[in-house]
């Protein structure tokens, strides 16, 4: 990144760490990157698109911060790993992140779901981060999610492919209240935080602007993932020590700029459907 005076560091207060107890996310944090490091960011990002097939857009972008330095430095910038300690605790690792990008006038959807549902982990304690590498307003097509949602726990979710969804499995209308959703509107170079429960999808972007946003996923080092439907899960612990050393450990990628040649499978690729329901017999 430019060299610029670096911003203060900043840790949540009790009352914004009780607010994302209660309502599942948090938003109105202070920038992580400034106007020109945000360029730069966006310089990253389409240096990465270069490694991408045809066919191939940029949700293929997934977990290469193992294949990636320039991701992973993301994904370890130190006030954003201040904020996870203050919501997970001092014990947590880096697992997962990849980018959603919707181009202008894209019809596509990102339909109502629980990231948990995806995920073979347990117990529950994972925290996302939603980094805006654009803009993401109402008008571009920012994520909505249902506050409270994650006190209610997972809501079974049906496979569908009659959809304008990017995902196959969806909450089914009904399950939850859709007139309570609040947009999580960011300005390039903030963070928003969500629960693993929480209820959230995001509209078509029906305006002229992209809207680019950047994933990363950290878990408590208590969690642990099903090997048996994704074999390939890796970790980086980012705060405090693993006592528990439930799973496999990721090798700090050298190169700047990589691709991450291996097959992903959440729940719903390896087709697992009823992990959950099985778990919990």
């Amino acid at each position: 990144m430019a060299a610029e005076t670096a911003p203060a560091r900043h840790r949540l207060t009790e009352a914004q760490v009780q607010f994302f107890k209660e309502n599942g996310y948090l938003i109105g944090l202070p920038p992580i990157y400034t106007p020109a490091e945000v360029a730069e960011l966006n310089e990253g990002y389409q240096e990465l698109l270069k490694y991408l097939r045809p066919g191939e857009d940029e949700k293929e972008i997934r977990e290469w911060h193992e294949s990636s330095r320039f991701l992973y430095d993301i994904c370890v910038q130190p006030q954003i790993l201040d904020y996870v300690e203050d919501l997970l605790g001092s014990n947590y690792y880096l697992w997962a992140s990849n980018f959603f990008a919707k181009a202008p006038h894209n019809p596509s959807v990102v339909g109502w779901h629980q990231d948990a549902y995806y995920w073979p982990l347990s117990p529950h304690n994972s925290v996302t981060a939603w980094l805006a590498f654009t803009d993401s307003d109402e008008g571009n097509g920012a994520m909505r999610v249902i506050p409270r949602s994650q006190s209610g726990g997972l809501i079974k979710h049906k496979r569908s492919s009659q959809t304008d969804s990017v995902l196959t499995l969806e909450l089914e209308r009904g399950s939850f209240r859709e007139d309570t959703a609040v947009p999580l509107t960011l300005k390039a170079g903030e963070l928003s935080f969500h629960d693993d429960r929480m209820i959230h999808g995001s509209p078509a972007n029906h305006s002229d602007r992209w809207r680019i946003g950047f994933t990363i996923r950290y878990s408590g080092t208590n969690v642990k993932c099903d090997l048996s439907v994704n074999p390939h899960f890796k970790t980086y612990l980012m705060r405090g020590v693993d006592v528990y050393k439930h799973n496999p450990v990721g090798t700090i990628p050298t190169d700047r700029f990589g691709r991450l040649e291996r097959k992903h499978l959440s729940i719903e690729e390896a087709q697992k459907d009823e992990w959950h329901e099985e778990k919990s017999k």
